[in-house]
């Protein structure tokens, strides 16, 4: 991949952060948008169904004061009609005020008729009245004296035994009906569907031509059936997406829908314009980087990088006279005039160093020859240790063997330090080494402290102390004993004079009851010996009848390493446990 190529992808990865944002900003955008143009439709149908409450509500209060005229409840035509004239001219919006006998013939209305001239007894909401004994809300009908698409109110007028004298009839034009709820619906993009118990529409905005009286399609009202009162996404008989809200009255004016419907695409309308503006905007910042990139990268990127490049592979054949000849504060002419000043030096320093090399190769050799022959020569000692120790040990058989047993402790761990050139070695580590032989299935040993790095003279006398009380565990202590357990746990701690000293204690549990030696043995004088001969220290061991207790405290050369953080052994931390002085 050209350097060119690499600069263009450079720009081009710049500009997926103003991507992901706009991505994440339409993302946001829209779903604001939609929980927007979802609240905004659902409270608009909510408007609707509040004002067609209200609406109802006035014209019942109307008629129930018509109700209680005299005029009226006596039935006289002339008498009637006047008084309905004149209620009809205080309350404007109504289209017309009758009276008509129970079988339905009309008695008297706002317009005069004559008695009789034309019946409602046919009609829903005269049958609905006279049935509930109550007021009632029609559906879609066309008035016999109006001859206009009209919705009728009706309630029983009733006498005071309670039988029915007649039924009054409030009508109410749709076309103003449609007015009047026409202030509910906030946004041009907004269109609203009222339909009575029959599913008829009683009215339609903005475009109510040729829908008043007509049914609501199978196909919809089986989808606002399965709606019920909400909010749903869905495409509208002309096709386009709206998004749908229905709210379904109570009371009166149950069995009627408000449905109100906005387009969806309308209502993002605004959203869409923002995202393309942005998208062009990203589309041209791009063009014109890329342009930049590809102008000002030959000039101020890709010749010096040549120069470079060409000076680079003349050093990697050894050619190291080679000058990139960059100067100037720009990064390229300072790392130029560094990599000059470099290809210089090691233009002087090569011959010298090819002779350090071969030097420290002939060291090297010579230090690994020697330790190598030092460990041979050491344990060739040992080993000769060991024979001379079988031989002087013919008449106690046991003995010899125990002196063999610490012989070769003492070449483990005298391993341990060959292995590290003799700088050391981990307490952990020389624990391990005389203990491993005796970690069996289960806990047997419980191990806690601290990472503690022991100088040489340290590793070898606990090493032998470790071992003499690994060795006695295991004939009479806890270690003889299927059930017995060793806690061994170690702490640095610092001394009064300054200096820091070093806490282990062998505490054992579940062997046989200990009983105290009536002398001292060989293995209780060489662990005094190691820790106070050796490191100036003291070993305080006690034959509780519950387990043998041992505490080692030796001052540490300051060259040791501590860390004090403590180590999980087995699965836990363990803490140092104390043995009895």
């Amino acid at each position: 991949m050209s350097l060119t190529t690499r600069t263009l992808l450079l720009v081009l990865l710049a500009l997926v952060p103003a991507l992901a944002i706009q991505g994440y900003n339409e993302y946001a955008l829209r779903g604001t948008r939609d929980e927007a143009v979802r609240a905004d439709a659902l409270a608009t149908a909510r408007v609707v169904a509040l004002n067609l409450r209200h609406l109802a509500g006035g014209i019942e209060q109307a008629l129930d004061l018509v109700a209680e005229d005299p005029t009226v409840r006596t039935r006289d035509h002339e008498a009637c009609t006047a008084y309905l004239k004149r209620a009809v001219a205080r309350i404007p919006h109504l289209l017309l005020l009758a009276l008509a006998r129970p079988d339905g013939p009309v008695i008297c209305n706002s317009l005069g008729s004559a008695p009789g001239s034309y019946t409602n007894g046919e009609r829903d909401y005269h049958r609905r009245a006279l049935a509930e004994g109550g007021f009632v809300v029609g559906t879609y009908a066309r008035g016999s004296a109006t001859g206009k698409a009209s919705v009728h109110f009706a309630r029983p007028l009733l006498a005071e035994d309670g039988t029915a004298l007649g039924v009054l009839t409030a009508a109410i034009d749709l076309g103003w009906l449609a007015d009047y709820l026409q202030p509910a619906l906030r946004m041009e993009s907004t269109a609203t569907t009222l339909t009575g118990r029959d599913g008829l529409i009683l009215v339609r905005r903005p475009d109510d031509a040729g829908w008043v009286g007509r049914p609501i399609a199978s196909e919809s009202l089986a989808k606002l059936d399965a709606q019920g009162e909400g909010v749903r996404i869905d495409d509208a008989y002309d096709g386009r997406e709206r998004v749908i809200a229905q709210v379904l009255p109570d009371g009166v004016l149950q069995g009627m829908r408000v449905i109100v419907g906005r387009d969806r695409d309308l209502a993002f309308a605004d959203v869409d314009q923002a995202t393309r503006r942005g998208l062009i905007l990203i589309a041209l910042g791009a063009a014109l980087a890329v342009a930049a990139a590809l102008v000002a990268g030959r000039a101020f990127i890709r010749r010096p990088f040549e120069r470079l490049d060409r000076a680079a592979a003349a050093w990697n054949v050894g050619e190291l006279d080679v000058r990139t000849g960059l100067r100037g504060s720009s990064e390229f002419g300072r790392l130029g005039a560094r990599l000059d000043a470099m290809a210089a030096a090691l233009q002087r320093h090569d011959a010298n160093l090819r002779e350090e090399i071969e030097r420290g190769r002939e060291m090297q050799a010579r230090q690994v020859t020697m330790l190598h022959e030092l460990n041979h020569r050491v344990k060739n000692t040992l080993a000769t240790v060991q024979s001379l120790i079988r031989q002087s040990a013919r008449e106690g058989t046991g003995r010899a063997e125990e002196l063999e047993a610490r012989i070769l402790a003492l070449s483990k761990t005298h391993d341990l330090l060959t292995r590290d050139d003799w700088n050391g070695a981990p307490l952990r580590e020389v624990l391990g080494n005389e203990i491993g032989a005796y970690r069996t299935a289960g806990e047997r040993f419980v191990v806690g402290g601290p990472d503690v790095e022991l100088p040489p003279r340290h590793v070898l006398a606990l090493g032998m102390a470790l071992h003499e009380l690994a060795t006695n565990a295991a004939k009479y202590g806890a270690l003889s004993k299927p059930a017995g357990q060793v806690r061994v746990g170690w702490e640095v701690v610092l001394g009064e004079s300054g200096t820091s000293h070093l806490r282990l204690d062998w505490v054992e549990a579940g062997g046989p009851p200990v009983v105290v030696p009536k002398h001292r043995g060989f293995g209780t004088r060489l662990i005094s010996m190691c820790i106070g001969r050796e490191l100036g220290g003291v070993a305080h061991i006690d034959f509780a009848p519950e387990g043998l207790r041992c505490t080692i405290e030796v001052p540490m050369d300051d060259t040791a390493g501590i860390m004090l953080s403590p180590h999980l052994v087995q699965g836990r931390a363990v803490p140092a446990p104390r043995a009895a002085d």
